[in-house]
């Protein structure tokens, strides 16, 4: 294995990788960073295109369990392409962004699929689509961990309507702990998005508190579209109108909404429990 090797935190490279921590600088790139061997390994096995990756053997964690050793990722990278850098202790914890690093961060290209694929994905199926749509959701953590919650479930894909945080947040890769990479997840507006799953005969299922129906009530086993707002503004008026189905989480107490990803995780497992019987 053949690789470069960076000691000083003043590098370009290692400045540019700083930046990448901003939505302006990765959009402008088009790439975003990948941190950690989970998240990589989960890069690696669905093909997502790596430019360059980079490793710190001082930093490197004991893997868990069934889990490969770094330099077997490295070596993977390699083989499927990747330009290999090594950087000091001093340089890998000035790009690194999470506590605790285990010595492995790369780069890679900003891929999007746009809802022509969705449509075609659809199309596909031999099976009812289970789609989860999220509108407006602002904390990168959040959407990550949607994106965990549909890969567990087996979700077909998630689409992120009006979009208020970046979809390549570093936050969202690590919450998403790799799902990022499994699942297709496609970026729409709200009204774009309507004309298709109408088309596609993928039917809405919003939630909402003005519901008359509780989730466990509504019937999930046909070809849907669970929808869920933020927790803040809950869902957009064009959502709520006479084809949609709507469903409502039934609480008690003083609290008058769940955290979006938690929220998402009932009303998907409910579709599966019904799907499964």
């Amino acid at each position: 294995m053949s690789f470069a090797n960076i000691q000083s935190v003043q590098n370009p490279r290692v400045k540019s990788l700083v930046r990448l921590r901003e939505a302006r600088h990765r959009r402008r790139l088009e790439r975003f960073l990948i941190e950690g061997r989970r998240e990589l390994t989960r890069a690696l096995a669905c093909h997502w295109p790596l430019e360059t990756v980079y490793f710190c053997p001082e930093r490197f964690k004991a893997p868990a369990q069934d889990e490969p050793d770094a330099l077997s990722v490295v070596e993977q990278a390699e083989d499927a392409g990747a330009e290999i850098v090594q950087l000091s202790p001093e340089a890998f914890d000035k790009v690194c962004y999470r506590e605790g690093p285990d010595g492995l961060l790369a780069v890679a290209e900003i891929r999007e699929r746009d809802l022509a694929e969705l449509a075609e994905r659809l199309a596909a199926l031999d099976h009812p689509a289970l789609l989860l749509v999220v509108e407006a959701v602002e904390k990168p953590g959040n959407l990550g961990a949607l994106l965990r919650t549909a890969d567990a479930a087996g979700v077909d894909a998630v689409v992120v309507c009006d979009h208020r945080t970046d979809l390549f947040n570093p936050n969202a890769i690590r919450a998403s702990q790799g799902a990022f990479f499994s699942v297709p997840t496609y970026l729409s507006e709200t009204r774009e998005l309507r004309p298709l799953l109408r088309q596609a005969g993928v039917t809405p299922v919003a939630t909402t508190p003005r519901a008359e129906k509780t989730i466990w009530q509504q019937d999930l086993r046909g070809p849907i579209a669970l929808v869920l707002g933020a927790e803040s503004i809950g869902l957009s008026e064009d959502w709520l109108d006479g084809d949609t189905l709507t469903a409502h989480l039934p609480m008690q107490g003083v609290t008058d909404s769940l955290n979006v990803s938690v929220a998402a995780a009932l009303v998907i497992f409910e579709a599966v429990r019904q799907r499964v019987g």
